[in-house]
């Protein structure tokens, strides 16, 4: 019998870049400055709380919603670094990573028809997750070159239709950070409208240069109407335990968390305890953004000697460059270029464009061990 046909419920996904260029690092044997996770361990003591709690028993379901300990160690977070008070009974909630929890906010709020504003670049499960809800995907622009917010265009955008607006802050590709009069110019757009806030916050700990995150906690008329979402796999080096959270207003929770309970129901339980643990010493968060600044700038003084522009970075663990003026190839052949003859992975701009926008721009990731960084330095200044 031949298989039977099926219709794709998202024609247009293929293999990521992410996978593709990963996979080529791999076989040139490159240095893979390309997907977004470190190449260092995390803090042995998180890993022991782990050990602690699977050795007392902990391993059977949790709480839905997330261990109780956990979520108040989340509240006492965002009131201490935002002050905005969330209930951790029934405002946060627990989930297997910052992806999923944007892809249950979506299924939540978005009806077939609804159409959901992203800024490009984005992170690539956006728009696949409203298209999964019968959502319309409304792309606006980031401004180019400085990927900023074009507020004229966001407002242009705007319609009876309008569900909800997905902003990223800090912002994966570019590492640009939303500054305060940005996130209040945003709550005035938003004021008049009954339009939904996602705010994706998973570098909200890697801001640099003494600045502080502008969460959407932070601005009443944003977090009434806002799902804050951010990752503890990002913030304590631990991509693959795939933990995250989400806190809003208890009538928003009370909807993502219908749909929580049927694509996921809960998370594995003794990582929760150990997290809960973990967070009784802020310190941890706290540092990092001086461990990353660190980091980058490190990698931007190699990167100043050789031919690549260097963009700004304000945040995240990512630095975008200019590679106009090494060659004119297309940023998906650039590199392919520089992980097969140069020998260090990169992730073309474009992907994070849904018509494939090409500025001769790529992403490099310096959350790596300073070695991988020089060896990976050393490749690209003999450029």
């Amino acid at each position: 019998m031949p298989c039977p046909v099926l219709t794709s419920r998202l024609p247009n996904v293929g293999t990521t870049i992410f996978t593709v260029m990963s996979a080529l690092a791999a076989e040139k044997n490159a240095v893979n400055l390309g997907q977004g996770f470190p190449d260092f361990g995390c803090d042995p003591t998180l890993v022991d709380a782990v050990t602690r709690a699977m050795q007392q028993g902990l391993n059977q379901y949790p709480p839905m919603v997330g261990v109780p300990q956990l979520r108040e160690a989340v509240a006492t977070k965002l009131k201490a670094l935002y002050a905005r008070s969330y209930s951790a009974t029934s405002e946060i909630t627990v989930t297997a990573g910052a992806t999923q929890a944007i892809l249950t906010t979506i299924l939540a709020v978005v009806h077939p028809g609804d159409e959901v504003i992203v800024l490009e670049p984005c992170y690539d499960s956006y728009v696949p997750n409203i298209e999964l809800a019968g959502g319309v995907a409304v792309r606006v622009p980031l401004t180019p070159g400085t990927f900023r917010p074009d507020f004229d265009l966001m407002a242009a955008a705007l319609t009876p239709r309008t569900r909800a607006i997905i902003v990223n802050t800090p912002h994966n590709p570019s590492g640009t950070t939303w500054s305060a009069a940005e996130m209040q110019q945003l709550e005035r757009l938003l004021a008049p409208t009954n339009v939904l806030l996602i705010s994706d916050e998973v570098y909200e700990h890697m801001v640099f240069d003494g600045m502080p995150h502008q969460s959407a906690a932070r601005f009443a008329g944003l977090a009434e109407r806002a799902f804050v979402i951010s990752s503890f796999g990002k913030t304590y080096h631990v991509t693959g335990w795939k933990v995250g959270y989400v806190a809003a207003p208890a009538a928003l929770t009370a909807e993502f968390r219908k749909v929580h309970q049927f694509n996921v129901f809960t998370v594995n339980t003794p990582v929760q305890y150990a997290l809960a643990d973990y967070m009784a010493d802020p310190l941890p968060y706290l540092m990092l953004p001086d461990f990353y600044q660190q980091k980058r700038d490190l990698f931007r003084a190699g990167l100043a000697k050789t031919r690549f522009k260097l963009l700004p970075c304000e945040g995240t663990y990512f630095q975008c460059v200019d590679t106009s003026g090494i060659n004119d190839l297309s940023e998906v052949n650039f590199c392919q270029w520089l992980t097969t003859e140069v020998g260090v992975a990169a992730i073309p701009l474009s992907a994070f464009y849904g018509n494939g926008f090409d500025q001769q721009v790529v992403r490099f990731c310096f959350a790596k061990k300073t070695e991988t960084l020089a060896l990976a330095l050393e490749k690209l200044q003999a450029i």
